[in-house]
């Protein structure tokens, strides 16, 4: 077995920084998400878990973002701006919107992009940070000069696309093909055309990045840790696919010959078509995995620990030919997960902080290269009390239930992608109804709570549960539903949460022994 991570005993939630209250229509990095640290901290709770942070794009999912490097420009607080001179009162209050209410992104992207557009202008032009500028370019060098020069050219030719009513701006689609080619005379033309603009990019980045250390230091004081998240797969229209068109599996003009989905099962005849393009393995094999191995030291020099997603595509993964409506003539290609996790481990020197998300469609390999790796897989209690989510009905020996969790696995009342658990009790069944008082052997006064309980009260190493969940929100609150367009990512915490809130769950941390005090 490879070097082995522990999980301490512990407690937190899950909560999207773009979920926070504030003032500018989406929330941030910035003083509400150091008011939620204190909260956590308040509640005895130590993880605090965020879906990606990457920037993004079409739909506005974290899980699709156009670089797997760089950060979420619309996460710059506006406020820590305008203290650090970079921004003016005027400024920020011409930029307030609505406190409550969801992420109106059509409006939040363009006013956002510009304060931060702003204050980098200001930042360049002053020269006050300009050996920090120029040590955070050259630290981020591999993927910074590729990700600034895409970002100039796509916005570019995404408002081009616009006037010309296209609907696909993707680099492979839209572009020039001696752009998406990335042909050497047309990119030293661009990259001096466009340096100043490049410079603004970088200077966003590093705004990003200065603002989040400095928030990750203040949760490490605080005693909280952050779990961060790595989508398994990139997106089609990235920096990453643009800039490294050889790790992927990509025709001549840049377009996937193969894309990534799951196959047909019990809820989809069809199975589902993600489309992401699929790593060229060989490649990646002959280079030592330096591309996969930068990607997780970037992500560990961000959070204490990550979760990586669709973890069993490390494994196998489902291939669907491109020209494919559907992912039901897909096939199974395997992974070279274990040379890719020991390049990892050899590079760090150290038991990988990685939690696994094991779900789905699980085999035996999967199973053995998590443990051989030590890493903690994940339970969903939602699927232990689901008849139809499990796939294993209404089963005593389901690995959903929380006592059959095991210290080595982080337990769940649902992740980003479920119901919450107040929504998903609404519409259960007489029958699930009924197994779930059985199993609790009371009827609760408050049904989501006691679930809450059980998870708490199970061997898992680490129970989180969305804030959703712990303040007992129905659907309305719910993140994400998958396998549809609009409305998701959108949700926001009203106000802060209260004090009596944070007392109960500190109750509950203490009693199940998950907090240090």
């Amino acid at each position: 077995m490879e070097k082995q991570m522990g999980l301490a005993r512990s407690s937190g939630i899950l909560l999207h920084p773009t979920s926070l209250p504030g003032s500018f229509g989406i929330g941030d990095i910035g003083p509400s998400a150091v008011r939620f640290i204190d909260w956590l901290q308040s509640a005895g709770q130590r993880v605090w878990q965020v879906l990606p942070l990457g920037p993004t794009g079409y739909g506005d999912s974290p899980y699709a973002p156009l670089s797997s490097f760089a950060g979420n420009e619309l996460l710059v607080s506006p406020e820590l701006l305008l203290r650090d001179g970079l921004l003016t009162g005027a400024e920020l209050d011409a930029s307030r919107a609505p406190v409550d209410g969801p992420v109106d992104y059509a409006s939040v992207i363009p006013m956002k992009r510009a304060l931060v557009r702003k204050a980098a202008e200001r930042l360049v032009s002053s020269g006050d940070r300009t050996r920090e500028l120029a040590a955070f370019r050259e630290r981020n060098a591999s993927w910074l000069d590729d990700y600034a020069l895409f970002i100039c050219i796509k916005r570019e030719y995404d408002e081009k696309a616009g006037a010309a009513g296209v609907a696909d701006s993707s680099w492979n689609a839209w572009w020039p093909a001696w752009l998406a080619r990335r042909e050497a005379k047309a990119m030293r033309e661009r990259r001096r055309s466009d340096a100043s603009a490049i410079a603004l990019v970088e200077a966003e980045q590093y705004l990003f990045r200065t603002q989040w250390d400095e928030l990750r230091a203040y949760a490490e004081r605080r005693g909280v840790g952050i779990m961060g998240d790595l989508p398994i797969f990139v997106a089609m229209d990235s920096a990453d696919a643009w800039a490294n068109p050889e790790l992927f599996r990509l025709d001549a003009g840049g377009r996937p010959t193969e894309v990534a989905g799951v196959p047909p099962d019990y809820f989809s005849a069809d199975g589902q078509l993600w489309g992401n393009p699929l790593y060229a393995w060989d490649r990646h094999e002959a280079t030592g995995f330096s591309w996969w191995t930068d990607r997780i030291e970037a992500a560990l020099s961000m959070y204490d620990m990550v979760r990586i997603d669709h973890f069993r595509g490390l494994v196998a993964c489902w291939a669907v030919p491109a020209a494919e409506a559907t992912a039901r003539r897909g096939e199974w290609e395997p992974a070279p997960g274990a040379a890719l996790l020991s390049a990892v481990v050899d590079r760090s020197g150290h038991a990988l902080p990685i939690v696994a998300e094991d779900l789905g469609l699980i085999t035996d390999d999967v199973v053995e290269l998590r443990t051989r790796f030590g890493l903690p897989g994940m339970r969903v209690l939602q699927f232990g009390f689901d008849a139809e989510e499990s796939g294993r009905g209404l089963d005593p020996e389901n690995p959903f239930l929380p006592h059959n969790y095991v210290p080595e696995c982080v337990a769940y009342t649902g992740t980003h992608d479920n119901e919450t658990l107040a929504g998903w009790l609404s519409g259960a069944s007489a029958e699930e109804r009924a197994f779930i008082r059985a199993y609790l052997g009371y009827a609760p006064a408050d049904t989501v709570r006691a679930l809450v309980r059980e998870a708490m009260k199970s061997a898992a190493g680490l129970t989180v549960f969305p804030m959703q969940d712990a303040m007992g929100l129905g659907n309305e609150a719910r993140m994400n539903t998958p396998s549809t367009i609009g409305g998701n990512w959108s949700w926001r915490l009203d106000q802060a949460p209260g004090g009596r809130l944070a007392e109960e769950l500190r109750a509950m941390t203490v009693l199940y022994g998950r907090s240090p005090a």
